[in-house]
């Protein structure tokens, strides 16, 4: 377990999980004599952002997670079954294999359930939050992924007229949370290998992995030293610390520094945007306004404070939605 908490972690894997994850699963499958986990991806309020981002996974690719990870039984966005028979695959593994298969959430979860038909069966419409809700009772682990699905993100937006929710709030269950908006493939890869092998992972206080968001973006941030000596950048474009362009990094749990995006070549500080906090609770709302700084005094006392602790304490008291 700890090596492979160790490998994730190391930068130097990066593009490689596949090394890391795969043959262990092999020998894991091996050894208990048990097949692949089956695995149910429900896609409800969302824009399938994390769906292509898996699809944009380079090790393992997503040919490799099919063969050598799970045994997918339904996911709208990648199956062969259609209509009907893909209906019934999904509604005979929940009841054919209580306990015994994993729920992968992608999208809010809309309380208002004139929003968000997910399919029809024999003349009946179910909603997405009628199906996380008989779904949810039915799995071994549930996995919330992209951070609609973790804390209701762009799609509980102000006004929120669907009154979309994250999944735990709407199932009443835990969840493992992978935010991001889009979440990285290997969040998503290595939160999923680690359930597979070891059950659930240690949690920080929102649900996620410390393996992947135990870290601020700002702790391993490459513009750190222009923090530490209180150089900031005045526009967009300059090499200095963005913190004062609105960089939300300080507050922001993610290894996006160290792992980085776009087949591991680049992120978004190192391509001149601040961070604007896609995997914290809150997101996009209390987030924003993305290109002005975390606020530098208290709204009630007017004392100076560490912008870091103001927002994260309020992120906190208010159980992680602000």
């Amino acid at each position: 377990m700890d090596l492979y908490i160790q490998l994730c972690q190391d930068p130097q894997y990066g593009g490689r999980l596949a090394s890391v994850v795969l043959p262990r699963l092999r020998e894991f499958f091996a050894d208990k004599d048990s097949r692949k986990p089956p695995v149910i991806w429900l896609e409800t309020t969302g824009c399938s952002g994390n769906s292509v981002s898996l699809w944009n996974a380079i090790g393992p690719d997503l040919g490799q997670i099919l063969e050598d990870m799970i045994d997918l039984r339904y996911w709208n966005f990648l199956m062969a079954a259609q209509d009907d028979r893909a209906i019934e695959l999904l509604h005979n593994t929940a009841a054919g294999r209580k306990n015994r298969f994993i729920l992968v959430v992608e999208g809010a979860i809309a309380l208002n359930e004139r929003y968000t038909v997910v399919h029809r069966r024999a003349g009946k419409d179910y909603s997405a939050l009628e199906m996380v809700r008989f779904l949810g009772r039915s799995a071994q682990h549930v996995m919330a992924v992209g951070t609609c699905a973790s804390f209701g993100g762009p799609s509980a937006a102000h006004p929120n007229p669907s009154r979309s929710v994250g999944l735990e709030e709407a199932i009443n269950r835990k969840v493992i949370k992978a935010s991001g908006c889009p979440a990285h493939p290997d969040w998503i890869i290595g939160t999923l290998g680690y359930i597979l092998m070891f059950g659930e992972p240690e949690l920080d206080e929102h649900g996620r992995p410390r393996i992947f968001y135990g870290e601020t973006v700002h702790r391993r941030c490459t513009r750190r030293s222009f923090f530490e000596r209180g150089i900031f950048a005045q526009s967009l474009g300059d090499p200095e610390c963005m913190l004062r362009l609105g960089c939300k990094g300080p507050v922001t749990g993610a290894d996006c520094p160290t792992r980085q995006w776009n087949s591991y070549v680049s992120w978004p500080v190192e391509a001149n945007t601040p961070c604007i906090g896609c995997t914290n609770p809150g997101f996009p709302d209390q987030m924003e306004p993305f290109f002005e700084p975390l606020p530098e005094r208290d709204e009630q006392t007017a004392n100076p404070v560490n912008p870091c602790h103001l927002v994260k304490s309020r992120i906190t008291r208010r159980g992680g939605r602000l």
